[in-house]
Protein backbone atom coordinates (compact mmCIF):
# COMPACT_ATOMS: atom_id res chain seq x y z
CA UNK A 1 0.00 0.00 0.00
CA UNK A 2 1.61 3.17 -0.81
CA UNK A 3 1.61 5.63 1.06
CA UNK A 4 0.88 9.68 0.62
CA UNK A 5 1.35 12.72 2.50
CA UNK A 6 -0.34 15.89 1.14
CA UNK A 7 0.49 19.40 1.88
CA UNK A 8 -2.89 21.89 2.08
CA UNK A 9 -6.56 20.42 2.35
CA UNK A 10 -8.09 22.74 0.49
CA UNK A 11 -10.74 20.90 -2.65
CA UNK A 12 -7.21 20.26 -4.86
CA UNK A 13 -5.28 18.43 -2.06
CA UNK A 14 -8.81 17.03 -0.75
CA UNK A 15 -9.21 15.69 -4.74
CA UNK A 16 -6.49 13.94 -4.40
CA UNK A 17 -6.90 12.34 -1.55
CA UNK A 18 -10.09 11.32 -2.42
CA UNK A 19 -8.81 9.54 -5.16
CA UNK A 20 -6.19 8.14 -3.59
CA UNK A 21 -7.71 6.54 -1.15
CA UNK A 22 -10.98 5.39 -3.22
CA UNK A 23 -9.29 4.52 -6.21
CA UNK A 24 -5.80 3.18 -5.35
CA UNK A 25 -6.07 2.01 -1.98
CA UNK A 26 -3.68 4.45 -0.65
CA UNK A 27 -3.00 5.34 2.86
CA UNK A 28 -3.04 9.02 2.99
CA UNK A 29 -3.03 11.88 5.51
CA UNK A 30 -3.46 15.63 4.86
CA UNK A 31 -2.18 18.23 6.80
CA UNK A 32 -3.74 21.21 6.97
CA UNK A 33 -2.27 23.70 8.95
CA UNK A 34 -5.92 25.78 9.08
CA UNK A 35 -9.17 23.15 9.29
CA UNK A 36 -11.64 26.06 9.31
CA UNK A 37 -10.29 27.06 5.69
CA UNK A 38 -11.50 30.46 6.73
CA UNK A 39 -9.02 31.88 4.29
CA UNK A 40 -8.69 29.32 1.89
CA UNK A 41 -9.28 29.76 -1.88
CA UNK A 42 -12.01 26.93 -1.63
CA UNK A 43 -13.64 28.62 0.86
CA UNK A 44 -14.14 31.87 -0.87
CA UNK A 45 -14.30 30.89 -4.37
CA UNK A 46 -16.82 31.98 -6.64
CA UNK A 47 -16.97 28.16 -8.16
CA UNK A 48 -17.69 29.12 -11.67
CA UNK A 49 -16.82 26.27 -14.52
CA UNK A 50 -16.00 26.91 -18.26
CA UNK A 51 -14.46 25.54 -21.11
CA UNK A 52 -13.87 28.96 -23.33
CA UNK A 53 -9.83 28.89 -22.83
CA UNK A 54 -6.89 29.64 -25.06
CA UNK A 55 -5.20 26.32 -24.48
CA UNK A 56 -6.57 22.67 -25.14
CA UNK A 57 -5.03 21.23 -21.40
CA UNK A 58 -7.62 23.84 -19.76
CA UNK A 59 -10.85 22.74 -21.84
CA UNK A 60 -9.86 18.94 -21.24
CA UNK A 61 -9.66 19.32 -17.65
CA UNK A 62 -12.69 21.70 -17.54
CA UNK A 63 -14.64 19.06 -19.63
CA UNK A 64 -13.66 16.42 -17.75
CA UNK A 65 -14.86 17.84 -14.42
CA UNK A 66 -18.21 19.26 -15.48
CA UNK A 67 -18.84 15.51 -16.31
CA UNK A 68 -17.58 14.42 -12.76
CA UNK A 69 -19.99 17.21 -11.41
CA UNK A 70 -22.88 16.34 -13.23
CA UNK A 71 -22.73 12.84 -11.54
CA UNK A 72 -21.21 13.99 -8.35
CA UNK A 73 -23.81 13.11 -6.42
CA UNK A 74 -22.84 9.01 -7.25
CA UNK A 75 -19.22 9.98 -7.54
CA UNK A 76 -19.12 11.13 -3.94
CA UNK A 77 -21.77 9.31 -2.37
CA UNK A 78 -21.00 8.30 1.66
CA UNK A 79 -23.84 5.27 2.57
CA UNK A 80 -26.89 7.79 2.01
CA UNK A 81 -25.20 10.66 1.83
CA UNK A 82 -25.46 12.10 -1.60
CA UNK A 83 -23.76 16.00 -2.15
CA UNK A 84 -25.75 18.42 -3.99
CA UNK A 85 -24.29 21.12 -5.66
CA UNK A 86 -26.47 23.17 -7.16
CA UNK A 87 -25.03 23.09 -10.65
CA UNK A 88 -26.46 25.00 -13.44
CA UNK A 89 -25.31 25.52 -17.02
CA UNK A 90 -25.90 29.05 -18.23
CA UNK A 91 -22.55 29.45 -20.09
CA UNK A 92 -20.37 31.87 -19.74
CA UNK A 93 -20.69 34.69 -22.66
CA UNK A 94 -17.87 36.82 -23.19
CA UNK A 95 -18.11 40.03 -25.31
CA UNK A 96 -15.82 42.16 -27.46
CA UNK A 97 -15.81 45.18 -29.50
CA UNK A 98 -14.73 45.47 -33.26
CA UNK A 99 -10.98 45.87 -31.51
CA UNK A 100 -11.59 42.38 -29.81
CA UNK A 101 -13.35 40.72 -32.35
CA UNK A 102 -10.34 38.88 -34.25
CA UNK A 103 -9.35 37.52 -30.98
CA UNK A 104 -12.39 36.28 -29.94
CA UNK A 105 -13.05 34.71 -33.64
CA UNK A 106 -9.31 33.20 -33.01
CA UNK A 107 -10.29 31.78 -29.86
CA UNK A 108 -13.65 30.49 -30.85
CA UNK A 109 -11.57 28.33 -33.97
CA UNK A 110 -9.54 26.91 -31.35
CA UNK A 111 -12.12 26.06 -28.75
CA UNK A 112 -14.46 24.48 -31.55
CA UNK A 113 -11.17 22.20 -32.70
CA UNK A 114 -11.42 20.93 -29.18
CA UNK A 115 -15.05 20.51 -29.11
CA UNK A 116 -16.24 23.18 -26.89
CA UNK A 117 -20.03 23.95 -27.37
CA UNK A 118 -19.51 27.38 -27.89
CA UNK A 119 -21.18 29.87 -30.39
CA UNK A 120 -19.99 33.17 -31.92
CA UNK A 121 -23.24 35.43 -31.83
CA UNK A 122 -23.90 39.04 -33.67
CA UNK A 123 -24.93 42.47 -31.89
CA UNK A 124 -28.73 41.33 -33.42
CA UNK A 125 -28.33 38.14 -32.25
CA UNK A 126 -26.93 39.10 -28.55
CA UNK A 127 -30.09 41.57 -28.27
CA UNK A 128 -32.40 39.12 -29.25
CA UNK A 129 -31.13 36.63 -26.76
CA UNK A 130 -30.75 38.82 -23.95
CA UNK A 131 -32.90 42.19 -24.28
CA UNK A 132 -31.75 43.35 -21.19
CA UNK A 133 -28.05 43.86 -22.84
CA UNK A 134 -26.81 47.00 -24.21
CA UNK A 135 -25.00 46.10 -27.48
CA UNK A 136 -24.36 49.16 -29.71
CA UNK A 137 -20.70 49.47 -29.49
CA UNK A 138 -20.33 45.77 -29.53
CA UNK A 139 -18.78 43.33 -32.52
CA UNK A 140 -19.22 39.91 -31.42
CA UNK A 141 -20.08 37.71 -28.03
CA UNK A 142 -19.03 34.21 -27.78
CA UNK A 143 -21.54 32.36 -25.86
CA UNK A 144 -21.27 28.89 -24.36
CA UNK A 145 -23.92 26.84 -25.29
CA UNK A 146 -23.44 23.54 -22.36
CA UNK A 147 -20.70 22.43 -20.03
CA UNK A 148 -20.52 26.15 -18.34
CA UNK A 149 -21.91 27.34 -15.37
CA UNK A 150 -21.40 27.81 -11.29
CA UNK A 151 -22.13 25.68 -8.43
CA UNK A 152 -21.32 25.10 -4.87
CA UNK A 153 -18.23 25.15 -4.68
CA UNK A 154 -17.45 24.89 -0.49
CA UNK A 155 -19.96 21.37 -1.06
CA UNK A 156 -18.11 19.99 -3.36
CA UNK A 157 -14.73 20.44 -1.02
CA UNK A 158 -16.43 19.17 1.92
CA UNK A 159 -17.49 16.35 -0.33
CA UNK A 160 -14.20 15.24 -1.18
CA UNK A 161 -13.14 15.61 2.35
CA UNK A 162 -16.09 13.58 3.27
CA UNK A 163 -15.48 10.49 0.82
CA UNK A 164 -11.50 10.69 1.23
CA UNK A 165 -12.16 10.33 5.18
CA UNK A 166 -14.89 7.21 4.55
CA UNK A 167 -12.16 5.99 2.12
CA UNK A 168 -9.44 5.90 4.94
CA UNK A 169 -7.73 9.62 4.57
CA UNK A 170 -6.88 11.03 8.14
CA UNK A 171 -6.94 15.23 7.94
CA UNK A 172 -5.10 16.27 10.57
CA UNK A 173 -3.93 19.59 11.72
CA UNK A 174 -0.82 20.92 12.05
CA UNK A 175 1.76 23.51 9.88
CA UNK A 176 4.25 21.88 7.64
CA UNK A 177 7.72 23.71 7.58
CA UNK A 178 10.47 21.91 6.00
CA UNK A 179 11.37 18.01 5.44
CA UNK A 180 14.00 15.41 5.58
CA UNK A 181 15.62 14.79 2.60
CA UNK A 182 18.01 11.65 1.54
CA UNK A 183 19.69 11.97 -1.92
CA UNK A 184 16.65 12.99 -4.63
CA UNK A 185 14.04 11.69 -1.70
CA UNK A 186 11.98 13.14 0.81
CA UNK A 187 11.80 11.02 3.52
CA UNK A 188 9.45 12.89 5.98
CA UNK A 189 7.44 15.98 6.20
CA UNK A 190 8.50 18.21 9.14
CA UNK A 191 5.71 20.16 11.24
CA UNK A 192 6.06 23.35 13.57
CA UNK A 193 5.29 20.96 16.38
CA UNK A 194 8.36 18.69 15.87
CA UNK A 195 6.38 15.89 14.52
CA UNK A 196 7.31 14.02 11.41
CA UNK A 197 5.18 12.37 9.07
CA UNK A 198 6.92 9.67 6.62
CA UNK A 199 5.69 8.32 3.30
CA UNK A 200 6.43 7.14 -0.27
CA UNK A 201 5.12 10.09 -1.43
CA UNK A 202 4.38 14.29 -0.62
CA UNK A 203 2.40 16.46 -2.49
CA UNK A 204 2.48 20.05 -2.18
CA UNK A 205 -1.05 21.72 -2.92
CA UNK A 206 -1.29 24.95 -0.27
CA UNK A 207 -2.77 26.96 -3.08
CA UNK A 208 -1.46 30.40 -2.67
CA UNK A 209 0.92 29.42 0.09
CA UNK A 210 2.83 26.13 -1.74
CA UNK A 211 5.90 28.39 -2.65
CA UNK A 212 7.88 28.36 1.01
CA UNK A 213 7.14 24.53 0.49
CA UNK A 214 8.66 24.35 -2.69
CA UNK A 215 11.58 26.35 -1.81
CA UNK A 216 12.41 23.95 1.21
CA UNK A 217 12.72 21.03 -1.38
CA UNK A 218 15.08 23.64 -3.44
CA UNK A 219 12.40 24.14 -6.26
CA UNK A 220 10.82 27.82 -7.02
CA UNK A 221 7.18 27.54 -7.11
CA UNK A 222 6.03 31.34 -8.76
CA UNK A 223 2.67 31.03 -6.99
CA UNK A 224 1.12 33.82 -4.38
CA UNK A 225 -1.80 34.69 -3.09
CA UNK A 226 -3.62 37.89 -5.43
CA UNK A 227 -6.92 38.95 -3.50
CA UNK A 228 -10.12 39.69 -5.59
CA UNK A 229 -13.50 41.27 -4.31
CA UNK A 230 -16.41 40.21 -4.97
CA UNK A 231 -19.66 42.16 -4.83
CA UNK A 232 -23.08 40.88 -4.38
CA UNK A 233 -25.43 43.29 -5.13
CA UNK A 234 -29.35 43.88 -4.90
CA UNK A 235 -31.58 45.29 -7.52
CA UNK A 236 -35.21 45.25 -9.04
CA UNK A 237 -33.99 44.45 -12.31
CA UNK A 238 -34.92 40.58 -13.50
CA UNK A 239 -32.26 39.27 -15.83
CA UNK A 240 -33.68 36.45 -17.83
CA UNK A 241 -31.43 33.63 -19.11
CA UNK A 242 -28.11 35.42 -17.68
CA UNK A 243 -25.01 33.63 -17.88
CA UNK A 244 -21.67 34.81 -16.53
CA UNK A 245 -21.31 38.24 -18.71
CA UNK A 246 -17.48 39.17 -19.54
CA UNK A 247 -17.57 42.35 -20.47
CA UNK A 248 -14.52 43.93 -22.88
CA UNK A 249 -13.64 46.10 -19.75
CA UNK A 250 -12.65 42.85 -17.99
CA UNK A 251 -15.45 43.67 -15.36
CA UNK A 252 -17.88 40.12 -15.22
CA UNK A 253 -21.38 39.62 -13.57
CA UNK A 254 -23.62 36.97 -12.94
CA UNK A 255 -27.21 36.21 -11.20
CA UNK A 256 -26.94 34.32 -8.24
CA UNK A 257 -31.24 33.68 -7.56
CA UNK A 258 -32.52 37.56 -7.26
CA UNK A 259 -29.37 38.59 -6.30
CA UNK A 260 -26.31 39.98 -8.72
CA UNK A 261 -22.09 38.73 -8.15
CA UNK A 262 -20.32 40.84 -10.13
CA UNK A 263 -16.48 41.71 -9.64
CA UNK A 264 -13.50 43.43 -11.65
CA UNK A 265 -10.11 42.19 -13.88
CA UNK A 266 -6.60 41.47 -12.23
CA UNK A 267 -5.24 44.25 -11.87
CA UNK A 268 -1.47 44.61 -13.27
CA UNK A 269 -0.46 46.68 -9.97
CA UNK A 270 -1.86 43.88 -7.62
CA UNK A 271 0.34 43.30 -4.43
CA UNK A 272 0.72 39.77 -2.80
CA UNK A 273 -1.12 39.10 0.08
CA UNK A 274 -3.58 41.70 0.67
CA UNK A 275 -5.83 41.43 3.50
CA UNK A 276 -8.98 39.84 2.93
CA UNK A 277 -10.99 42.55 4.69
CA UNK A 278 -9.59 45.26 2.48
CA UNK A 279 -12.40 45.54 -0.07
CA UNK A 280 -11.97 47.95 -2.81
CA UNK A 281 -15.15 49.92 -2.64
CA UNK A 282 -13.66 52.57 -4.59
CA UNK A 283 -12.77 50.78 -7.93
CA UNK A 284 -17.06 49.31 -7.47
CA UNK A 285 -18.11 53.06 -7.35
CA UNK A 286 -15.88 54.39 -9.81
CA UNK A 287 -15.34 52.28 -12.40
CA UNK A 288 -17.41 48.70 -11.76
CA UNK A 289 -21.12 49.94 -10.92
CA UNK A 290 -20.59 53.06 -14.54
CA UNK A 291 -19.61 49.98 -16.40
CA UNK A 292 -22.47 47.86 -15.16
CA UNK A 293 -25.15 50.49 -15.75
CA UNK A 294 -23.60 50.94 -19.16
CA UNK A 295 -23.99 47.61 -20.38
CA UNK A 296 -27.20 46.98 -18.06
CA UNK A 297 -29.20 49.84 -18.43
CA UNK A 298 -31.99 47.80 -15.63
CA UNK A 299 -28.72 47.74 -13.54
CA UNK A 300 -28.52 51.19 -12.53
CA UNK A 301 -30.80 51.13 -9.91
CA UNK A 302 -28.99 48.17 -7.38
CA UNK A 303 -27.44 48.73 -4.31
CA UNK A 304 -24.41 46.84 -2.75
CA UNK A 305 -25.58 44.21 -0.17
CA UNK A 306 -22.48 42.54 0.89
CA UNK A 307 -19.03 41.98 -0.83
CA UNK A 308 -16.30 39.56 0.27
CA UNK A 309 -12.99 38.41 -1.05
CA UNK A 310 -10.79 35.75 -1.52
CA UNK A 311 -7.06 34.93 -3.30
CA UNK A 312 -6.45 33.48 -6.55
CA UNK A 313 -3.14 31.31 -6.23
CA UNK A 314 -1.59 33.14 -9.24
CA UNK A 315 1.06 31.39 -11.26
CA UNK A 316 3.02 34.46 -12.44
CA UNK A 317 4.85 32.74 -14.88
CA UNK A 318 2.05 31.52 -16.92
CA UNK A 319 -1.32 32.17 -15.70
CA UNK A 320 -1.61 28.20 -15.75
CA UNK A 321 -1.69 25.44 -12.89
CA UNK A 322 1.49 23.41 -11.76
CA UNK A 323 0.41 19.55 -11.59
CA UNK A 324 3.35 16.84 -11.50
CA UNK A 325 6.31 15.69 -10.38
CA UNK A 326 8.70 18.80 -8.83
CA UNK A 327 11.87 18.80 -10.88
CA UNK A 328 14.79 16.71 -8.92
CA UNK A 329 12.27 15.05 -6.86
CA UNK A 330 11.90 11.28 -7.15
CA UNK A 331 8.70 11.20 -4.68
CA UNK A 332 7.48 15.15 -4.32
CA UNK A 333 5.04 16.54 -6.46
CA UNK A 334 2.69 19.83 -6.85
CA UNK A 335 -0.68 20.51 -7.64
CA UNK A 336 -1.08 24.55 -7.09
CA UNK A 337 -0.79 27.79 -9.01
CA UNK A 338 -4.37 27.31 -10.96
CA UNK A 339 -4.92 31.11 -11.06
CA UNK A 340 -8.29 31.08 -10.36
CA UNK A 341 -9.64 28.18 -12.52
CA UNK A 342 -8.48 25.75 -9.50
CA UNK A 343 -12.34 25.24 -7.91
CA UNK A 344 -13.13 24.27 -11.56
CA UNK A 345 -10.48 21.87 -12.29
CA UNK A 346 -10.01 20.10 -9.11
CA UNK A 347 -11.91 17.09 -9.87
CA UNK A 348 -9.74 16.54 -13.28
CA UNK A 349 -6.61 17.64 -11.61
CA UNK A 350 -7.55 15.27 -8.38
CA UNK A 351 -8.16 12.50 -10.52
CA UNK A 352 -4.63 12.43 -12.47
CA UNK A 353 -2.41 13.50 -9.45
CA UNK A 354 -3.67 10.32 -8.16
CA UNK A 355 -2.60 8.16 -10.96
CA UNK A 356 0.61 10.18 -11.26
CA UNK A 357 1.77 8.93 -8.06
CA UNK A 358 -0.35 5.39 -8.05
CA UNK A 359 2.44 5.16 -11.15
CA UNK A 360 -0.24 5.11 -14.11
CA UNK A 361 -0.06 7.44 -16.97
CA UNK A 362 -2.10 11.16 -16.70
CA UNK A 363 -2.44 12.81 -20.07
CA UNK A 364 -4.56 15.20 -19.17
CA UNK A 365 -2.12 17.06 -16.90
CA UNK A 366 0.67 16.69 -18.62
CA UNK A 367 0.65 20.10 -20.64
CA UNK A 368 0.91 20.86 -16.54
CA UNK A 369 4.41 19.69 -15.39
CA UNK A 370 6.12 21.65 -13.57
CA UNK A 371 9.29 21.15 -15.40
CA UNK A 372 8.16 24.01 -17.51
CA UNK A 373 9.44 26.58 -15.12
CA UNK A 374 12.95 25.23 -15.54
CA UNK A 375 12.87 24.46 -19.15
CA UNK A 376 11.07 28.49 -19.54
CA UNK A 377 8.75 26.86 -21.42
CA UNK A 378 5.51 29.05 -20.05
CA UNK A 379 1.91 27.90 -21.16
CA UNK A 380 0.33 31.08 -21.83
CA UNK A 381 -3.21 31.15 -20.59
CA UNK A 382 -4.57 33.98 -22.70
CA UNK A 383 -8.59 33.97 -21.56
CA UNK A 384 -7.50 34.62 -17.54
CA UNK A 385 -10.71 36.68 -15.81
Amino acid sequence: MIKVTILGGGVMGAATACFLARDHGAAVTVVERDPSYARASSSLSLSSIRQQFSQPVNMALSRWSIEFLRRVADELAVGDDRPALGLVEPGYLYLATPAGAPTLRELHAAQRAEGVDVALLNPDELATRFPWLAVDDLALGSLGLSGEGWFDGPALHRAFRRKAIACGARFVAAEAVGFDIAGDRVTAVRCADGSRMGGDAVVIAAGAWSAPLGAALGVTLPVSARKRDVFVLETPAALPGCPLVIDPSGFWFRTEGSLILAGGPPRGGDADDVPLDAIDLDQFDAQLWPTLAARVPALEALRVRSAWAGYYEMNAFDHNGLAGRLPGCANAFTACGFSGHGMQQAPAVGHSMARLIAGLDAPLIEALTPQRLLDGRPLIEANVI
